[in-house]
């Protein structure tokens, strides 16, 4: 019997406090070719699913949160409650198939059952089906999501684009690891206290952290429209890249990948502020950065282990070039001042309080209109190489996150092969131009490409590539 941690919990608490809210996570994949015979499909995932244990266990709660909810197998599971078949209405567009993701990902998931659902959506365009997967975020994070979609396609979880993130490269840094002996039994003490030394210096670097990110939650930013209470109904759109223009861009600028995402984020919301006669001002975008702490080895593990950064992004900057060298400043200012170790170490030690204390702390913060932060951008690398889903090729696949906290919009990006993919969710009645905050993105990378060419310098006479 599993536990959830108290990370895993806090997803429950917060769709407890707020009735507008549904926090699941969804994965849409479209796929080509006419859609498989129904019972073959089903079929299939009644044996897929019973190899991954979160998709036929249920939760337990306790009375007034005494304990920690735990993960039971259900005994009266049936794949049928889980799988559901709807056709888009014509011309099953883009519009159509969004407007249907939105309408899904907006319903909570029954919690007297698995938490999860799979959605055969059939009636797209140019001969193509989809299917959406839809995921309680308290199962699991964006990469953990992502390797589960992976088991159940047809070659299984294979090499994914998360092995480059950092904490799947780094060592594990804790004081056992420190503490391996070795081979010389005279470098023992020398060991020691080096491990020491490393581990005051950590402890001291994730308070500071901890304590940055204390600062800027209770900090209000600049009044937003981004910013405020939602409603029960969603909007969603996707905004679509190569990957190697965007790699191409972080190597003309010397940033990462990830520094060009967030300023094509930048750009599109300065886009629609401006649109909406909003002045987007230094503090108008505080956005909550979830960070992966999960490392190669906790890839099968179905749980959450992220923390998270909160840069502001410079919608106030009209210049591209000038957004990106500023995310790539703020960005690794983040890093360096602990705040990813900061937010860990919080979740780490709330899980050492009794279960009850944390549960309903959680539950009163997130009832509170936080006014800090106004959007989401979490970054969610997928598969390597292209899939199959019933002997088809899966041409895309795209994140849909969801909103809470007053966050009015969440934008989930995947990395998918040879392309990059942009995930909103958007409030309905706040945010009815989530079409052109992803028109915006898509501007914003292009325009990037545009002057990074630009910047490539001339080869000299007789030089070779």
């Amino acid at each position: 019997m599993e536990h959830l941690t108290t990370l895993d919990a806090s997803f429950l608490q917060a769709e407890d406090s707020d009735s507008h809210v549904s926090l699941a996570v969804g994965g849409v994949s479209i796929v080509e070719g006419p859609p498989p015979d129904y019972g073959d499909l089903v079929s299939a995932f009644a044996e897929r699913a019973q190899a991954i244990p979160r998709c036929t266990q249920v939760l337990r709660t306790h009375p007034f949160d005494l304990g920690a909810p735990e993960w039971v197998d259900d005994p009266n599971f049936d794949v049928a409650h889980h799988l559901h078949r709807i056709a888009l209405p014509h011309p099953g567009d883009d519009a159509a198939l969004f407007a249907m993701i939105a309408g899904i990902m907006e319903q909570r998931l029954d919690r007297d059952r698995p938490l999860w659902e799979c959605w055969i959506i059939e009636g797209l365009t140019d001969d193509r089906w989809a299917l959406l997967m839809k995921i309680h975020h308290c199962i699991a994070d964006g990469i953990a999501t992502t390797q589960m979609l992976a088991k159940l396609s047809d070659g299984g979880a294979g090499e994914s684009f998360a092995s480059n993130i950092r904490a799947a490269r780094e060592a594990d840094g804790s004081i056992l690891e420190l503490l391996r002996p070795r081979l010389n039994p005279l470098n023992w003490m020398g060991g020691i206290w080096r491990a020491t030394l490393a581990a005051t210096s950590a402890a001291e670097h994730a308070v500071v952290g901890a304590a940055e990110l204390t600062a800027r939650v209770l900090t209000a930013g600049q009044e937003s429209s981004l910013n405020g209470p939602v409603t029960k109904m969603r909007r969603y759109s996707a905004a679509r890249a190569d990957l190697a223009v965007m790699k191409q861009v972080s190597r003309d600028f010397d940033v990462t990948l990830n520094d060009v995402a967030l300023a094509a984020i930048t750009s599109g919301y300065r886009a629609i502020l401006l649109a909406r006669g909003e002045t987007p001002g230094p503090h108008a975008l505080r956005t909550l950065v979830p960070v992966s702490m999960r490392s190669v080895e906790d890839f099968d593990l179905t749980d959450n282990r992220v923390s998270a950064m909160l840069p502001l992004l410079p919608v106030d900057e009209p210049d591209p070039v000038k957004q990106l060298e500023i995310v790539h400043q703020r960005l690794t200012e983040a890093k360096e001042s602990g705040q990813r170790e900061g937010g860990s170490a919080v979740f780490a030690a709330s899980g050492s309080l009794p279960f009850v204390f944390s549960a309903w702390a959680i539950r009163l913060l997130t009832r509170l209109p936080q006014k800090s932060v106004s959007a989401l951008a979490t970054n969610v690398p997928g598969p390597r190489t292209r899939q199959r889903l019933m002997g088809r090729d899966v041409l895309e696949i795209l994140p849909v996150p969801p909103i809470a906290l007053h966050l009015r919009t969440g934008i989930a990006m995947l990395s998918y092969a040879d392309r990059f993919f942009f995930g909103i969710t958007a409030d309905f009645d706040s945010a009815p131009d989530v079409d052109a905050l992803a028109r915006g993105i898509e501007d914003g990378i292009r325009h990037l490409a545009t002057l990074g060419g630009s910047r490539v310098q001339p080869r000299a006479a007789g030089e070779h590539r």
